[in-house]
């Protein structure tokens, strides 16, 4: 199960530093652009935070400035690989209070599995406004990662 985490989460970090570039790169970012990718960045945070026990420090919707995304998206992807390599029972369930306060139990895997796929739907959201916006698409699918 670590090998598996460690390779979507390789997949995970060639993806955001990848959009992270494209937007770097350009005059001006799309502000929709902008604030899903600052939730990918949000949500993986609080997802690590979860599994850790920790109590977040970014919340959904938290706007993040294109240059603080590459030192966020650093330190969220130490974080999960220092989770995935601490790791021995990725079905441990952990309780956690979800941002409405509500109780949620899940296992580690699922979480982390989470982290991914929600990246995942929010990058090819940002694909989207990108096409919409008359900008240059940055393909990040897993099956354009692995070619």
């Amino acid at each position: 199960m670590k090998v598996f985490f460690n390779q979507l989460f390789d997949y995970n970090f060639y993806c955001n530093k990848k959009l992270i570039e494209a937007c770097t790169a350009l005059e001006s970012v799309p502000p929709k652009s902008m604030a899903l990718f600052s939730d990918v960045l949000n949500m993986h945070h609080i997802y690590n935070e979860y599994i850790d026990k920790g109590q977040p420090t970014y919340q959904l919707g938290q706007l993040h400035d294109l240059s603080t995304w590459g030192d966020v998206h650093y330190e969220n992807q130490r974080n999960s690989f220092e989770i995935t390599s601490a790791t021995d029972d990725f079905d441990k369930r952990i309780d956690y209070e979800d941002a409405e306060g509500k109780l949620l139990i899940h296992t580690v895997q699922d979480l982390l599995f989470h982290i991914i796929n929600e990246s995942a739907y929010y990058r090819s959201l940002i694909e989207v406004d990108f096409k919409a916006n008359g900008l240059e698409l940055c393909r990040t699918d897993y099956m354009t990662y692995k070619k």
